[in-house]
């Protein structure tokens, strides 16, 4: 096998060994926690890099170079997975931008939606968003919501088995449709499954997230911060002192670590328009995490709040 620099990175996740990429700082011991892949073996960091709402930016060329800003953060601290959809505006072409801005850095983990009720539309969009992003292909293909998941679901696993794209996964977002979901999950041989998951809403813990552990199924945690509401909720209130425990230096932290403690989650995607926070967020992704114990020390803490 011919080890291309992208083989390269994708093994020293792997290995936990910790890796550099151009530009990236040199006084970087680690790299954050991976987390592999069940159909694969492959591992990929556990925080990646969500783009609702905070890469819609449109076509401002301030606000495109401090999403540039955000992706060279993310990958210097050693991020790979950035996930977005044909539904969140610009933010496809902000991020074709960034990585093109940044010489399309190999460690990236291309993670995509389709994201209509047409089944015929879905190959164009597909291709579409492939031009937006500047890439050969994505790495995951997720139908969004369940949107036309039927025809879509045959369009991606033929597209994977032609290798167009290499996973294949369903989302859902806010707790919604979890009884659809959970049927898909046992009927098809999904590579990732995307879900909301975080300390205060815990109901894939139910059946959801044993379900992926059982049947071999990467786990995307989508809205950790619930769009922002629970960090901007929790700020004003000090970070108990036992956080440091876990290592967690910040509500943002404390709620990831609670996230990736998990056994059956793989990563976990938060957004945001800074790069003080991406280099926060990925920071999470270390030891030690919270012990089962600990998970519902954290919850009740939250709720008591």
């Amino acid at each position: 096998m011919i080890l291309t620099r992208r083989t390269f990175v994708k093994a020293a996740a792997a290995s936990g060994v910790a890796f550099a990429l151009p530009g990236a700082a040199s006084g970087q011991a680690h790299a954050p926690l991976a987390r592999t892949i069940p159909s694969s073996g492959e591992a990929i960091p556990a925080v990646g890099l969500g783009t609702w709402i905070t890469f819609n930016v449109g076509d401002d060329p301030v606000l495109r170079d401090e999403c540039a800003d955000v992706m060279a953060a993310f990958f210097e601290a050693g991020g790979s997975v950035i996930d977005s959809s044909p539904m969140y505006g610009s933010s496809q072409p902000v991020i074709g931008y960034g990585l093109e801005k940044l010489g399309r850095p190999d460690a990236l983990f291309s993670a995509e939606k389709v994201w209509t009720s047409s089944a015929a539309d879905g190959p164009s969009q597909i291709e579409q968003s492939r031009r937006f992003w500047g890439v050969e292909q994505f790495d995951l293909m997720q139908v969004h919501n369940l949107v036309g998941w039927e025809a879509h679901l045959d369009t991606l696993f033929a597209m994977k088995a032609d290798e167009r794209i290499r996973y294949v996964g369903i989302t859902t977002s806010e707790g919604r449709r979890h009884d659809l979901f959970e049927q898909i999950m046992r009927d098809f041989p999904l590579d990732f499954v995307q879900l909301t998951y975080n300390v205060v809403d815990r109901e894939a813990e139910e059946r959801l997230l044993p379900l992926a552990a059982e049947r071999g199924i990467a786990v995307i945690v989508n809205r950790p911060f619930r769009q922002g509401e629970l960090t901007r909720r929790l700020e004003g209130e000090p970070l108990p002192a036992w956080a440091s425990e876990i290592g967690a230096s910040s509500w943002a932290q404390f709620i990831l670590k609670f996230i990736l403690a998990h056994p059956s989650v793989t990563v976990a995607i938060p957004a945001t328009t800074r790069v003080d926070h991406v280099r926060e967020n990925v920071a999470a992704a270390a030891d030690p995490l919270p012990d089962a114990a600990m998970r519902e020390r954290m919850t009740a803490h939250v709720r008591d709040l």
